[in-house]
């Protein structure tokens, strides 16, 4: 086999779904709905097949770094300064190829039937397969250049899909509220990349590492700060926004306003882990600097337990998901900051897989259900729509770390690598990580018994006067279509589930499917074999977390995936969890009363919770405010005072200058005879003056 990838095949790998978008979005009209979802899944199933034999080359040994196209050169003292297109495929970003482009494919297959009636329909395919185009350009990079063009493109689209229906006002708020707070974290971003150019003097990620053991020498100018802790942490407030850490994690949930399968794909496996990846892809500069990793762990674990607490009172059954999601994260960057790169990207991967397939599976419910969302609305639908029941127990299983279910092989390595871990904050994070795991399952079963068991509410919606505000994708199909899906249809065909059409269910058995068993197949290579030893490694990048010295310990007490399930039966997780099922169970199945007097009985915390810990408040009122107060002071202080001042001012003296020069135009010759006089007498009393020194 040889070492060496072919550079014309890793051009397909993103150019295709960008090709398909490209045909989608310009010629939507001409190719019509079946053409665009034809040519958009063809080019991510390209993609995803390209990607596949890509990481068995890479297993194989083979590996790839180097530019692609290079559009500028710019001389400076120390040197010229390429700006390029380069790939570097190694086994990270293999697997992060592959994760993206299957869940892409999935996520496109099932919106043939999730938008089969919007008239956005070739819009929406030209959008997802732009996003997983750059997507693709992001994890394939070999330079902050294009990984900064990769990042800032998501955030574009995601943009564009969150306030996809466009004509409602929450979606535009949406919409916009991600974009700013990114833009927060990106300004960060931005800084760490600028410091990493100035210091390094390249772009590359290669050079950068061979410079790394110099740049950790370095302080920051003016300061006693070593500089890497400040490149790390101002790379990290980018990973914060795009990965949705707290603070920077009020965008999220509001997503839910666009379209469910951009949810899956934005939550899942692409945008959300943007960050994650970028992290362990500078694993080397993050080596280097234990504050940093210190700050990347407590981070993560506020992110992980009291993001979790927030889905405990969700009713929509969108939000509960993308609330998982933030505490799901909140574990990947808690293992990031215990250095436990390996543990960090397996979790990314096991949980593409089953997130996606609870956001679909959501979607699906949602279709049930007419365009309800309001899980207050719904039980019982577990005999109406089978595969959707099972799926989504399957993925519930998965997120909550059941015993041989793809969460749990993953959730597990990271409470046991931060237990391991002797950075400041690991105590707090350990117990964070822990305790979550009880919360996790509380709110993944309180989702799932309200929706697929117990009594049947639809029928007699108990919530009517509640659903414009839980019920957004129905609002959004009717500004979409122009008709109300319940319009033409007596009371019980309005609220009669139903099971989804084909195209929605398959994605989600194929999603299961992994969400099953690829965290069996994979513990053992990814976080105890040559994994990540394959292909282009600087200083064996990610292996770098081989540092940690509880990853050996780790790997010692590791004797198979089956020993690692069966000897879960000893471990508090697990036990926690089950804890979390059974009083789920007993507040939404056997005491539906309960939760009720919960809430009587502690209003202060459920209004904090409520209020999301008056995070958009704290932001609307601080910032947003703060920021109308600080322009408007520049408006009137610096543009009208200074600015307008200066130019009516600068007008006023040219004015009166005009004003004294009239007098001296009278229109008497004698008087300008008297002025030349005058004149030359001034020059001659100069010229003496001047010649008798």
């Amino acid at each position: 086999m040889s070492t060496t990838l072919n550079p014309n095949l890793l051009l397909a790998i993103p150019l295709a779904p960008l090709a398909g978008s490209l045909i989608a979005g310009l010629f939507g009209k001409a190719v019509g709905r079946a053409g665009a979802h034809i040519v958009t899944i063809l080019g991510v199933a390209i993609s995803f097949v390209l990607s596949a034999l890509v990481l068995v080359d890479v297993m194989g040994g083979a590996s790839y770094n180097a530019t692609v196209y290079e559009w500028m050169h710019v001389a400076t003292p120390a040197g010229t300064i390429k700006f390029e297109i380069g790939f570097l495929i190694d086994a990270l970003t293999a697997m992060m190829m592959c994760v993206v482009t299957f869940v892409s494919l999935m996520v496109h297959i099932y919106t043939i039937g999730y938008m089969a009636e919007d008239n956005g329909y070739q819009r929406f395919f030209s959008y997802i397969s732009l996003f997983t185009f750059s997507m693709l350009m992001l994890v394939m990079a070999n330079n902050f250049l294009q990984l900064f063009f990769g990042w800032e493109a998501v955030g574009l689209v995601s943009y564009l899909l969150i306030g996809f229906w466009f004509t409602r006002p929450t979606a535009i708020y949406a919409n916009m509220k991600a974009f700013l707070v990114n833009r927060v974290g990106d300004l960060g971003f931005l800084l760490g990349i600028g410091l990493v150019f100035a210091f390094a003097g390249s772009l590359n990620y290669g050079d950068v590492f061979a410079h790394r053991s110099a740049l950790a020498s370095l302080t920051f100018p003016g300061t006693d700060w070593h500089l890497m802790t400040v490149i790390c942490i101002c790379l990290f407030i980018g990973a914060m926004g795009k990965s949705a850490q707290f603070p920077l994690h009020v965008w999220l949930p509001d997503s839910m306003e666009g379209p469910t399968p951009i949810s899956a794909l934005i939550h899942a496996a692409t945008m959300v882990t943007a960050g994650i990846f970028m992290v362990t892809r500078m694993s080397p500069l993050f080596e280097l600097s234990n504050t940093a990793l210190s700050f990347v762990l407590v981070i993560g674990a506020i992110t992980a337990m009291f993001m979790g607490f927030l889905g405990l009172i969700q009713n929509d059954i969108k939000r509960v998901v993308a609330y998982s999601t933030l505490s799901q994260l909140g574990y990947m960057t808690v293992a990031l900051g215990a250095s436990a790169y390996p543990v960090a990207v397996f979790h990314l991967m096991t949980h593409a897989f089953f997130k996606a397939l609870l956001f679909l599976g959501a979607g699906s419910v949602i279709i049930g259900m007419h365009h309800d969302q309001d899980m207050r609305n719904m039980g019982g639908l577990r005999k109406y729509m089978p595969i959707t029941w099972i799926t989504s127990l399957v993925g519930s299983l998965a997120l909550i770390g059941t015993p041989f279910f793809s969460g749990f092989y993953s959730k597990d390595s990271i409470i046991d690598a931060v237990a391991q871990s002797h950075l400041a904050g690991s105590g707090f994070a350990y117990f964070a990580v822990t305790f979550s795991v009880f919360i996790t399952a509380l709110y993944s079963f309180r989702m799932y018994f309200m929706v697929f068991h117990g009594q049947e509410r639809f029928r007699n919606k108990p919530f009517p006067g509640e659903q414009i505000d839980h019920s957004n994708e129905h609002v959004a199909h009717h500004d979409a279509h122009g008709h109300d899906d319940h319009h033409g249809h007596d009371h019980h065909d309005a609220h009669e589930p139903h099971e989804s059409p084909w195209v929605v269910t398959l994605p989600l058995i194929l999603l299961a499917i992994p969400s099953v068993i690829i965290g069996a197949i994979a513990i053992g290579p990814m976080l105890y074999g040559d994994f990540f030893t394959h292909g282009v490694v600087f200083d064996q990048v990610i292996a770098i977390g081989a540092n940690h010295p509880g990853l050996h310990d780790m790997g010692d007490e590791f004797h198979g995936w089956l020993a690692m399930a069966l000897g879960s039966v000893h471990s508090l997780p697990l036990w926690l969890a089950v804890a979390g099922v059974v009083v789920a169970w007993f507040l939404y199945i056997k005491r539906p009363d309960v939760p009720a007097k919960i809430k009587a009985a502690f209003p202060g915390i459920y209004t904090l919770l409520e209020n999301k810990y008056y995070m958009d408040k704290i932001n609307e009122t601080v910032f947003g405010k703060g920021a109308v107060a600080f322009g408007t002071g520049l408006w009137k202080e610096g543009d009208q005072a200074v600015i307008d001042g200066i130019v009516n001012g600068s007008a006023g003296a040219v004015g009166w200058f005009a004003g004294v020069m009239r007098f001296l135009q009278s229109g008497y010759i004698y008087h300008y005879a008297f002025a030349m006089i005058i004149g030359m007498l001034g020059l001659l009393t100069l010229f003496v003056t001047l010649v008798s020194k």
